[in-house]
């Protein structure tokens, strides 16, 4: 019997790495029957979950303990959906209720997570895997532009052209996707770090050794990133590395050294360098000839207005104040929009501003839960990053921090928590918050003979850093 539970809890977080790097394959799983299956397989591998917590009898691991109000903030937006319709209030039920299986799908990605991830291997595992599925997005976007094919994975690209998009429609999408992909990289990266006193052959080392492959994935996301051409996305990934990394820098004096010159390589070699022969300035020119107004000169109009999301916007504001409280119902924007938004040439089913959809849609009532938990994802991580007598732990944080930040900066002008694959793979990111804290460490030998040693009565010295 208890083969069969490890052999059961082994399998159910197999599945789980399966799902995160299907996700995004099918255009983010922005299709209804890509949503359909996302919501499947987290059922049963949730309620597999289940049946094995049952069998085994254990008490709730300290991730799930620590969890529950994040847990608790994710299924009362769930509850607020459901009243949304019992009451009649949303104006799309058919797409209220299918947001309401999508937030169900992404609080038991959560709970997988955390129940699934309680040692140091797994969330390596955890990491690993989501480095891998944005280094092939990378690779796929980067080879499909460069090479003139422009193919999504299963069909032909219509949209974007010219611009690296990996298995979905839109540049943004992938941009976001990598945002957070690379932020678990440079995290995994940070984790492990020598605890050793700093060297410069040190530094090499990690260069030059295993750890060089994981630099070398971070490189080509980067160069992707830079491919997409996302304005937002660019400017999200680079703020949220400055700010979290200039905090990380702060709260470890003893480390500050190594710290920077990792955090420094990312910045200058994969920005400055290897990007400038892949689109840096063609990113460049895109930012400065963005106009959200018309020009107009002495009353003649000099350049018209290329982007519209200003308009979209100002707007969806207007939409947003008629009912602030209880919203137009989950994921009805684009049924409401159109009273206020017909008088656009293009046609909006997202208001390419997260913040701003969540409250139209949820109204302050479903809005305020969302909020709690991002806020209470990102305190955790801060947390775990200021754990300095755990290299580990302090880089994971850092990953998770950044990963969060980079988003939430993206979501002001984009819609990525709209797309299936990029709102499931932030969950996991928020999810890391919590593991970072409270996963079980590795016992080495030093820390079993103090174990031992403490048992006899015997002084205990102290655990070293790399074991935290």
């Amino acid at each position: 019997m208890k083969r069969f539970l490890q052999t059961l809890d082994r399998s159910l977080f197999f599945f789980l790495l399966l799902l995160l790097v299907w996700l995004p394959l099918p255009v983010g799983s922005n299709r209804d029957w890509a949503v359909a299956l996302f919501a499947l397989m987290t059922s049963l591998l949730a309620a597999s979950w289940l049946v094995l917590q049952l069998l085994q009898k254990r008490r709730l691991s300290r991730n799930l303990r620590h969890a529950k109000w994040p847990l608790l903030l994710l299924g009362l937006t769930q509850v607020w959906v459901i009243a949304q319709l019992v009451l009649g209030i949303s104006v799309d039920s058919g797409a209220s209720f299918q947001y309401l299986v999508l937030g169900t799908a992404y609080g038991f990605l959560y709970l997988l997570i955390v129940g699934l991830v309680k040692t140091r291997r797994r969330l390596n595992m955890l990491l690993g895997t989501l480095v891998c599925s944005g280094a092939f997005q990378a690779f796929y976007g980067s080879f499909m532009t460069l090479s003139g094919i422009e193919y999504l994975l299963f069909t032909e690209k219509t949209f974007h052209l010219g611009h690296a998009t990996g298995t979905y429609v839109n540049r943004n999408h992938l941009a976001g996707y990598l945002e957070l992909t690379i932020a678990c990289g440079i995290g995994l990266l940070l984790a492990l770090r020598d605890s050793r006193e700093f060297r410069w052959t040190y530094l090499l080392e990690t260069m030059m050794g295993p750890k060089g492959r994981l630099r070398l994935a971070l490189v080509g996301m980067v160069v992707a990133l830079v491919m997409t051409h996302s304005r937002m996305g660019n400017a999200a990934f680079f703020t949220s590395l400055m700010i979290v990394g200039a905090v990380f820098v702060m709260i470890d004096k003893q480390n500050r050294r190594r710290n920077g010159l990792i955090l420094a390589s990312v910045l200058l070699i994969d920005t400055l360098v290897v990007s400038q022969f892949f689109g840096l300035e063609k990113l460049k020119n895109r930012i400065v000839e963005t106009r959200l107004h018309d020009v107009i000169v002495d009353g003649r109009l000099v350049e018209k207005a290329n982007e519209l999301r200003g308009d979209v916007f100002t707007q969806a504001v207007l939409l947003a104040q008629e009912k602030p409280l209880v919203g137009k119902g989950a994921g009805s924007f684009e049924a409401a929009f159109p009273v206020y938004g017909g008088n656009l040439p293009l046609h909006f089913d997202h208001a390419h501003n997260d913040f701003l959809q969540f409250l139209i849609e949820y109204g302050i009532i479903g809005t305020l839960p969302l909020l709690g938990f991002v806020c209470l994802s990102l305190w955790y991580a801060l947390a775990a990053m200021r754990r300095q007598q755990s290299l580990y732990r302090s880089g994971v944080g850092f990953g998770s921090a950044m990963a969060i930040l980079a988003l939430m900066i993206h979501s002001f002008t984009d819609f990525n928590l709209q797309i299936p694959a990029n709102a499931a793979t932030f969950v996991v990111v928020c999810a890391l918050a919590v593991v970072a804290n409270h996963h079980r460490a590795p016992v080495g030998k030093r820390r079993s003979a103090e174990i031992k040693a403490s048992t006899e009565g015997l002084a205990i010295t102290r655990m070293p850093r790399v074991l935290a």
